[in-house]
């Protein structure tokens, strides 16, 4: 056992990925306990690797099925800020490519503002393209959530640098798209195009209220991005309504018209 590495020494190839099938074994048969600890950490941390790509997989079936039908370009489509009091509604439209591999990409709701940040990253540098469409509390006001929902979706579209063979969608028809386009119910957990549009808009949206924040102090926008939260209520009664404040929802409705 004099030639074997130290525990520091195969702790510091495991990390930095600088090991072979052979040292592996080796370390599999190493009866130290320092080095077992090691190896359990490492099965451990392979097993969750597996578990993403397996998921991610899984969440391919949609794009891998219109890929099959000669299909190129495959854009899913999502929306983040329907419920808010204040702020706008901003879709994402994505095209990954067929052989892209994100690890961890899901539903951006189920993911953490550092997870989301660091996957926004990921996704923009590897995909073919991606557009954002921006629907202000104005226009919300004038012709719904869902109409203003529907329209960040077309705009989203409309900002791809090329045109998609099919889109996905997150649970919203969207007829007026020129070309064939899918509805799913939870798409973002069922599709990986989806899941990467939804942390696109949701980053992209998130981003706008921490800006929104600093214009209009005390609301607490850069905490609950616009959601009816204690804070956002008392400041609402104490300040008043802002120009990011949806009119026709309550209570800023109710507020409107006392």
């Amino acid at each position: 056992m004099k030639d074997a590495m130290t525990i520091q020494q195969i702790r510091t190839h495991m990390q930095e990925g600088t090991y072979s099938e052979e040292m592996l074994s080796s370390w599999q048969a190493d009866h130290r306990a320092g080095v077992q600890k090691l190896m359990d950490t490492h099965r451990r941390k392979q097993m969750k690797e597996q578990e993403l790509r397996d998921q991610y997989e899984r969440m391919c079936s949609f794009e891998n099925a219109y890929h099959e039908q000669g299909k190129q370009y495959i854009a899913g489509i999502d929306e983040a800020g329907r419920g808010p009091l204040a702020g706008p509604v901003v879709a994402a439209a994505v095209i990954l490519p067929n052989d892209a591999y994100i690890a961890g990409l899901n539903d951006s709701k189920q993911l953490s503002e550092l997870k989301r940040e660091a996957l926004y990253e990921q996704i923009i540098n590897a995909c073919i393209a991606y557009g954002i469409g921006i629907v202000d509390s104005q226009r919300i006001d004038e012709v719904n959530i869902y109409q203003a929902a529907k329209q960040a979706m077309l705009e989203a579209v409309a900002e791809l640098s090329c045109e998609p063979d099919q889109v996905l969608v997150d649970a919203m028809p969207l007829p007026e798209l020129s070309c064939p386009h899918e509805s799913l119910i939870k798409g973002d957990q069922r599709s990986v195009s989806i899941a990467a549009a939804s942390i696109i808009a949701k980053v992209t949206r998130d981003r706008l209220m921490k800006q929104a924040d600093v214009q209009y102090p005390g609301y607490g926008f850069k905490d609950n991005m616009g959601y009816g939260t204690k804070q956002h209520l008392e400041a609402l009664h104490k300040q008043g309504i802002t120009p990011l404040h949806r009119l026709s929802f309550a209570p800023v409705k109710d507020l409107s018209h006392s």
